[in-house]
């Protein structure tokens, strides 16, 4: 027993490394297996190409068509105020009553001297052709005959001067009743009834403004103005056929359209700008005098401009860039140069081409360099062809 014993002692030490090799071995071979992951899924698009119109944007102020300063021509008590502070009148309206009573005095006296004046001239007149007569007969001078014909002459210029005094104390009379020269929304009344009014100056009673048209005054730069005038419909040209856009403070986009009419006719050296006007309708009256305005003018049109989502485009230290995928299903890092905002949509002014396939969702899985599974952009409708 003892000689057997000591064989299988010597046996064991070798086969016990021979098994656990053995067990290790498909472990082993587990561990050195390499799986690829698959591709990340993103969604590309080829760009939009559609016209787009390019604009410029200006700071300009709303003002009125009209303004007009209701002044006091005559000196006078203030009698009554006959409109709503506010509210609008029409032409010829009556807005104030000063007190007609010394004017109609005035006017009454001018007219009794005018019908003195030419009872007057009437008997100058008779007197003159009697004179003349008996001048005939040799029974007066000719001397007489002379004073005669005078005495006429400065009656009638007596009686024209009279006739001038009862036009101005009409005319007086007549600004005791104060008209709205023009229709528009009025002020509130400066003056209250019973004051004097017209002694020392023409005392200020109230403005009129005509709101409907509105103007609005915008300064372009001398670049600007360089660049329009190569174009044969260029907003300086002023001829009321170049559109412009208006938004107000607080406004999206620029819901008023109106048209240029005026351009100013000389460049200011202080600024470098030239002034232009444009002209916007106001039926609504929502543009009130002296409110800031932002101005949209268009500045170019193209046909077949490349459009990209905005959400596409991205930001480094190198400046703006997109993702695009080749034939090999490859990233690629494309620097661009992009334009306006249509809609939700970015003008690309270079760096791409119409064939790219701009990677539009999955821009955080997408590197240069990496390759991905793309997937096409579902088509959509294109968007509105002018940033307003």
């Amino acid at each position: 027993m003892a000689p057997h014993r000591r064989l299988m002692d010597v046996r064991i030490p070798w086969i016990f490394p021979i098994f656990l090799a053995f067990l290790l071995l498909p472990g082993c071979e587990r561990k050195t297996e390499f799986v690829a992951p698959p591709p990340m899924a993103v969604t590309v698009a080829r760009p939009v190409q559609q016209a787009v119109t390019d604009y410029a944007e200006y700071t300009g102020v709303v003002d009125a068509v009209e303004s007009v300063e209701v002044r006091a021509r005559v000196e006078g008590y203030l009698e009554s105020v006959r409109f709503k502070p506010g509210a609008r009148v029409k032409q010829g309206d009556l807005l104030f009553v000063i007190d007609p009573r010394p004017y109609q005095a005035r006017l009454d006296e001018a007219k009794a001297d005018l019908a003195r004046r030419q009872a007057e001239m009437v008997n100058a007149e008779t007197i003159l052709k009697r004179k003349e007569l008996a001048l005939q007969s040799k029974a007066v001078s000719e001397l007489e005959a002379v004073q005669a014909r005078a005495d006429h002459d400065v009656a009638r210029a007596a009686v024209l001067a009279a006739q001038a005094s009862l036009q101005t104390a009409e005319l007086n009379l007549s600004y005791t009743r104060v008209l709205a020269p023009i229709g528009g929304r009025i002020s509130r009344n400066m003056v209250d009834v019973g004051n004097l009014v017209g002694a020392s100056e023409r005392t200020l009673l109230a403005t009129i403004v005509n709101d409907d048209p509105v103007y609005a005054y915008f300064n372009v730069n001398e670049r600007d103005l360089l660049k329009y005038q190569q174009k044969q419909e260029s907003p300086t040209s002023g001829n009321g056929r170049t559109r412009v856009f208006l938004g107000l403070s607080g406004q999206q986009g620029f819901p008023f359209e109106g048209r240029i009419d005026y351009v100013d006719n000389r460049l200011d050296r202080s600024t470098g700008t030239i002034q232009v006007r444009g002209v916007f309708a106001n039926k609504d009256r929502k543009l009130t005098a002296g409110l800031y305005a932002r101005i949209q003018v268009p500045t170019d049109s193209r046909e077949n401009a490349l459009l990209v989502p905005e959400s596409a485009v991205g930001t480094d230290q190198r400046g703006e860039y997109l993702l695009a995928v080749n034939t090999q299903n490859v990233v690629e890092y494309k620097q661009v140069t992009t334009g306006a905002l249509v809609g939700d949509l970015r003008v690309i002014e270079s760096g791409i081409s119409p064939d790219d396939r701009v990677v539009v969702v999955g821009l955080q899985r997408a590197r240069p360099g990496l390759t991905v599974a793309p997937s096409d952009a579902p088509a959509s409708g294109s968007s509105q062809t002018a940033p307003r």
